[in-house]
């Protein structure tokens, strides 16, 4: 008996099984197989987000900058507080805390 007489005559279709062997190529195999295509499309959206978050921290600064080159009170006090800076006769005293 021979065992190809079980299998459907579609199957002994070369053009059908070239088809499917081309599916499961394209599913499984293939460097842009379906899994990798979900894992880019999470790291595209990841990344817009990341863009939005660094485009709202842009205007932020350059609002603060504009602030900053307007008012020179604003200027000396952020000068103090993130530079550090003092006057000549003036003593700084930087107290740590540990947390």
């Amino acid at each position: 008996m021979n065992p190809f007489t079980r299998i459907p005559k579609v199957l002994k279709n070369y053009y059908v099984l070239f088809g499917l062997f081309f599916v499961f190529w394209m599913i499984f195999i293939d460097s842009n197989d379906v899994l990798s295509q979900f894992r880019m499309a999470s790291r595209l959206n990841e990344l817009k987000a990341e863009k939005e978050y660094y485009l709202q921290k842009k205007q932020e600064v350059l609002k603060d900058r504009e602030e900053l080159s307007t008012n020179k009170e604003l200027l000396e006090k952020f000068a103090r507080e993130k530079y550090m800076m003092r006057k000549q006769s003036e003593d700084l005293y930087v107290i740590v805390t540990e947390d």
